[in-house]
Formats: C-alpha cells, sequence, structure tokens
C-alpha cells in the first residue's frame, strides 16, 4: 500500500481515527509522519511491557515496604505476589489497593510521567500546534530547572524564544 500524502513510499504507519461513530483510516509513509509531525514509535503489547517492567523492578518489600507486600485485594484477593507472576491485574479495585507499586510503573513506562496529556489531532491549525508545542516546551523548561538542569533548561528557553519570534 502507497504512502496517501507522497504517493511514493509504502505506507508504514496505519492511523484509524473513530469520530461521530465515522471511521477513518490514514496509511502513511515514516518520512510524511514526521513532516506532519505525527510521533512514531514502536508498540509494545501491554503483557510483554509489564514483564519487562517487572523484571527489572526492586523487590516488592525494597518498593511497597512489607505492609503492601501482605496486601490482598478486598474484592477479589488478589496480591502483588500473583501481579509479578501474572503481569495483569484481578480486576478494577487493584488499581486502589496497590497504587503505590502501580504508579511507580507506570512512571518508568511513560518517561516519568503519569498523567495522559491527549495527542494534537492531523488537522489541528496550524496556530493550534505552534501553541501546544510552545506549552509543551515550557513544561519541559520548568521540569529542568526544577531538577537543576540548567543546561537542558538553556536549550529549551533558546527554542521557546526561537518559536515566538516565528510566530510573530
Amino acid at each position: 500500500m502507497r504512502c496517501q500524502i507522497c504517493n511514493k513510499n509504502d505506507a508504514t504507519i496505519h492511523l484509524t481515527e473513530i469520530a461521530d461513530g465515522v471511521r477513518t483510516e490514514m496509511h502513511i509513509c515514516e518520512q510524511c509522519a514526521v513532516e506532519q509531525d505525527i510521533a512514531v514509535k514502536s508498540h509494545i503489547p501491554i503483557n510483554e511491557l509489564l514483564s519487562n517492567l517487572l523484571a527489572v523492578q526492586p523487590s516488592d518489600d525494597e518498593l511497597s515496604g512489607s505492609s503492601e507486600q501482605s496486601l490482598a485485594c478486598p474484592h477479589c484477593g488478589f496480591t502483588l505476589a500473583q501481579f509479578r507472576k501474572e503481569g495483569v491485574l484481578g480486576c478494577p479495585g487493584d488499581y486502589e489497593v496497590f497504587e503505590k507499586t502501580l504508579l511507580s510503573l507506570i512512571e518508568k513506562a511513560h518517561d516519568g510521567k503519569t498523567a495522559h496529556c491527549g495527542k494534537i489531532p492531523l488537522k489541528t491549525p496550524r496556530d493550534a500546534k505552534k501553541q501546544m508545542e510552545l506549552l509543551n516546551l515550557r513544561q519541559q523548561l520548568d521540569a529542568a530547572v526544577q531538577s537543576e538542569d540548567y543546561e537542558l533548561a538553556a536549550k529549551l528557553r533558546d527554542k521557546i524564544k526561537q518559536s515566538e519570534k516565528e510566530q510573530h
């Protein structure tokens, strides 16, 4: 299948959008995805991701202390030992019961982020995309200053200034 943007390269990225019950698909090549600012990451099945994360995690005692180690979900009876073994949870209540342990796994899986910030739709006006990029850069700048990474903060500051000049 050919890329729907350039009609030259083979489409390796397949996007599906469902809006108001209408499904639309777009098939594009990696080069066009980069040009369209579409982040391309290889996706790992959730079970594999959890297994990999659990394999490099500290022991349950180191991670959550012996008090959480002995916890069991009041709804389904699930324990941390079962989670380590199976890589899946027993019920929605497990997210609350094992919150401390799960939060550290989520942070590790998402490069320290624990809040979903969404995606920018392809059809978003260019100005809105620039505003989102500026907002993202400012958030990164705040994080760099908080972690005292002043070299990165200076680079981000310069990027923000350059981006603001381009808008005006």
